[in-house]
Order: C-alpha cells, then structure tokens, then sequence
C-alpha cells in the first residue's frame, strides 16, 4: 500500500514537503512516480525517479521547482515542492512501477492522494 502525506493550504511561491509511504513490499522493487489530478484535468505525472534514485524526470511544467527523491532504507519517496503556484492545485498521488515496460506503459500501481492548495 502506498500513502501520501503532506500536503495542505500554502500561499504562492511557497513551499511543501509531500512524502510517501510504503508498506508491504519494499520501494526498491519499483520504479516510483508523483502524479497529480486537479478538476477536470487529466492525471498529469509530475516527476518519477528509477529505482536506485540514479535517474529522474520531471514535468516541464514543475522543472525547477519540483524535486524527486526516495530513501529505499526507510520505504519512502518524497516530492520537495518548492516556489508554488496556483496551478499546481490538484490531487497528489504517489505510485509504484515495477518494470521499465511498466513505466513505459503507464501500468502504475496507485496509492491515496493528498490535497494541495495553493492560494494566489
């Protein structure tokens, strides 16, 4: 199972720290991303990072200003979300991948979600 935590009301241009916890299998079997969903808009995968933490990618969008990291030793995966803006308002979910073909097919393993809200 995974679970997301962390999010919560900030202001423009500031700061959140989302984190995700695993339980039941160990985060260094997959490949980890952070999607997220607002209104009426398509789940949009914000950043993911491969299993050694060696590689990761981000969304144009959040390039900068995101970043991705994971600590396979305490089964977590974070997302550092730094100079917010209004349009990053959505649904934050964590999710885990256990292949490369996986990832490559957008066969995700889903966990609950967390709400940031960024006011402007």
């Amino acid at each position: 199972q995974l679970q997301a935590s962390g999010g919560g009301l900030v202001q423009a241009g500031g700061s959140l720290r989302l984190s995700c916890a695993a339980s039941g299998r160990p985060v260094s079997n997959y490949a980890m991303g952070w999607f997220r969903q607002a209104p009426g808009k398509d789940r949009e995968n914000v950043a993911a990072i491969s299993w050694s933490g060696s590689t990761t990618k981000y969304a144009d969008s959040v390039k900068g200003r995101f970043t991705i990291s994971r600590d396979n030793d305490m089964n977590a995966v974070y997302l550092q979300m730094n100079n917010l803006k209004p349009e990053d308002t959505a649904v934050y979910y964590c999710a885990a991948a256990p292949t490369s073909t996986d990832v490559q097919r957008g066969q995700w393993y889903w966990g609950q979600g967390t709400q940031v809200t960024v006011s402007s």
